[in-house]
């Protein structure tokens, strides 16, 4: 039987492999011995290689590798504290908690939050952790179209009133199109219709500014732009502390090693500048890349650094990526079910090191 389904996968064109990476270091990556300019990475900011800063790092550091335990037990440390102390105050919130991943982290707020009774409005195109906590928890959930406000609202007209407790959540910038929710209509409507809203920062903490009024749970992840490692949920002082007793994935974790907490705090606080320099450098690129695509009519969804090139069929996408990395270029083909079937694509994905010849030479080859 698994034998058969892994045919079908690659019959398909939808078998994946964990790549052979060996090393990164700024806009490259090795992988079986070959470069390539990294086109896939989420480290936005270029962190992660930065070996000047890890040094600086550990010269000042001496927190433990491991906690060998669930926070709830022996597993917290002063590290934690701090960096939740961190987080709550870049998003002017009272408190927040830190989760292993992105991943667990939605899955643990969402199935906790939502009981029976209770229900989500959840965008349709809103990330696996996103869906998978909705389908875990005890309560209903509606999912509305990509965008569309309008088909929320009709939702919210016909369903809210029958459930207690209710929850929008909509990731900011999403990560397979990279385009952006209109925050401001969905906290109009969390109002007019007595939900909570939640959004999921995912891809744009700290590559953009960070938002915060009138949104009641904020999630995001120090694995992508921070280039560290975890995730965290901020909001209210009893919406956290419901978290610390029924989110299921916080409570049965062993956590994360305190010197991965230690290195995203620092790059937080003492690092900050250097993380805004980064943004810039982002941002700048960013908006060149835009203009470079209207300049030559090219017409994106994206209004970020997410970049996605729609292909449409597997193969076709397969076949193209295997190209631009014979040129050199790393750009995975993302197929189903990361995004819906016959929109296999290739996400170009910014970075602080990336610069904007790098990106006009990629497009002349796929183009």
């Amino acid at each position: 039987m698994i034998k058969t389904e892994l045919e079908l996968l690659k019959t398909k064109g939808q078998l994946r492999r964990i790549p052979n990476i060996e090393a990164k270091s700024d806009s490259k990556i090795v992988i079986d011995g070959k470069e390539y300019i990294n086109f896939a990475s989420n480290d936005y900011l270029g962190i992660s290689t930065k070996e000047e800063l890890r040094k600086e790092f550990l010269s000042k550091n001496n927190s433990l590798l491991s906690t060998a335990s669930a926070r709830l037990l022996t597993g917290s440390a002063p590290e934690y504290k701090a960096l939740e102390n961190t987080v709550a105050k870049i998003f002017n919130k009272e408190a927040a908690l830190i989760f292993n991943t992105g991943y667990q982290c939605n899955l643990g707020v969402i199935s906790a939050l939502i009981r029976k009774g209770d229900v989500i409005f959840s965008d349709k195109l809103n990330h696996a952790s996103i869906i998978d906590g909705m389908q875990l928890s005890q309560g209903d959930f509606y999912r509305f179209k990509h965008l569309d406000y309008i088909n929320l609202e009709k939702i919210l007209k016909e369903k809210r009133h029958l459930y207690k407790r209710a929850v929008i959540v909509s990731e900011s910038i999403f990560s397979m199109d990279g385009d952006i929710s209109n925050i401001n209509k969905l906290i109009e409507l969390k109002k007019k219709y007595n939900c909570l809203l939640m959004i999921d920062e995912a891809h744009s903490f700290c590559c953009y500014e960070p938002i915060s009024e009138d949104i009641d749970i904020i999630t995001a992840t120090f694995g992508k732009a921070v280039g560290s490692f975890g995730a965290f949920c901020t909001g209210s002082n009893d919406i956290i502390t419901y978290l610390i007793n029924k989110a299921r994935s916080f409570i049965f974790s062993t956590s994360i090693p305190p010197i991965n907490i230690a290195w995203s705090n620092w790059l937080l606080t003492e690092k900050r500048d250097y993380l805004l320099n980064r943004q810039k450098q982002l941002l700048s690129l960013t908006s060149e890349v835009h203009q470079l695509l209207k300049n030559k009519g090219i017409k994106t969804i994206s209004a970020s650094h997410i970049i996605p090139i729609v292909i449409g069929s597997n193969e076709e996408t397969l076949k193209i990526s295997e190209k631009l990395k014979s040129l050199g270029y790393y750009v995975p083909a993302i197929r189903p079910p990361t995004v819906p079937e016959g929109t296999s694509r290739l996400r170009i994905s910014l970075t602080a090191d990336i610069n904007i010849q790098d990106f006009e030479n990629l497009l002349k080859n796929i183009l």
